[in-house]
């Protein structure tokens, strides 16, 4: 059994991916925290090719717990692509930004691919087979005010996926990075996007299936020879 799993795969461009593996073959485990109605049409919309799975991404006992079960209960199976997804915005301006805004964001948006990487590397390891692709953000390459905490998580996730990748790739394992930009999904909610894209070469807000068949070439054995990258999807706003 081939099996994928999709951190934030209730929504969004998690859900978008999650589709994408499933239709490349793939089990696919929808990670999420709350939402399980969510999580549950996702599950329906991959035709039940996977399985849910609860854990809050920020919290190391959580994700130890949940992948630990998973994997007792499949012994003779392991998870092969990681697609680290989950994320939260709590914007502000630094001179306003509170600690909880600041440690929130870092500890979502970074401290999970610390958490969640750690429980499935070994076995990508050992195998010599895996593929680790991190959703990152423009704002980690660009930085955009109002976000100096985002910005600095997916700044950093992006470092750290050149770091991994140079660490594993000797064992066949993959790491690399997507970088969507305006994207239209629950975390652009509110946003003034009839402004918005009139910066946007593309003069229009990217869509989740967008950014997936970039996570989906990536998960690709055809994308074997590339890794320590991150490809922008931002329909040219920033290069």
């Amino acid at each position: 059994m081939k099996t994928a799993l999709v951190t934030g795969g209730s929504r969004g461009i998690g859900r978008a991916v999650a589709i994408r593996l499933a239709a490349m073959g793939y089990h696919v485990l929808i990670n999420f925290v709350s939402n399980e109605n969510a999580a549950r049409e996702t599950l329906e919309a991959i035709g039940g090719q996977g399985e849910l799975l609860r854990f809050d991404v920020g919290d190391p006992e959580a994700v130890h717990a949940a992948i630990a079960e998973w994997q007792a209960a499949h012994p003779e199976d392991y998870i092969e692509v990681l697609v680290n997804n989950a994320g939260i915005r709590r914007d502000n301006l630094m001179v306003f930004m509170e600690k909880e805004e600041w440690a929130s964001v870092i500890d979502t948006n970074l401290g999970s691919f610390y958490h969640v990487t750690k429980e499935v590397l070994q076995p990508m390891v050992l195998h010599k087979y895996g593929r680790i692709v991190n959703v990152a953000s423009l704002s980690g390459i660009k930085g955009l005010p109002g976000q100096v905490n985002y910005s600095a998580a997916k700044g950093g996730l992006i470092a750290a996926t050149k770091a991994l990748a140079q660490e594993v790739a000797r064992k066949k394992v993959t790491v690399n990075a997507v970088a969507p930009g305006f994207i239209t999904t629950d975390m652009t909610d509110g946003l003034d996007e009839a402004a918005l894209k009139k910066d946007i070469p593309a003069a229009r807000f990217g869509r989740p299936e967008e950014v997936a068949a970039a996570v989906a070439f990536l998960a690709s054995q055809d994308a074997s020879y590339i890794t320590g990258e991150c490809i922008s999807v931002n329909g040219g706003l920033y290069t």
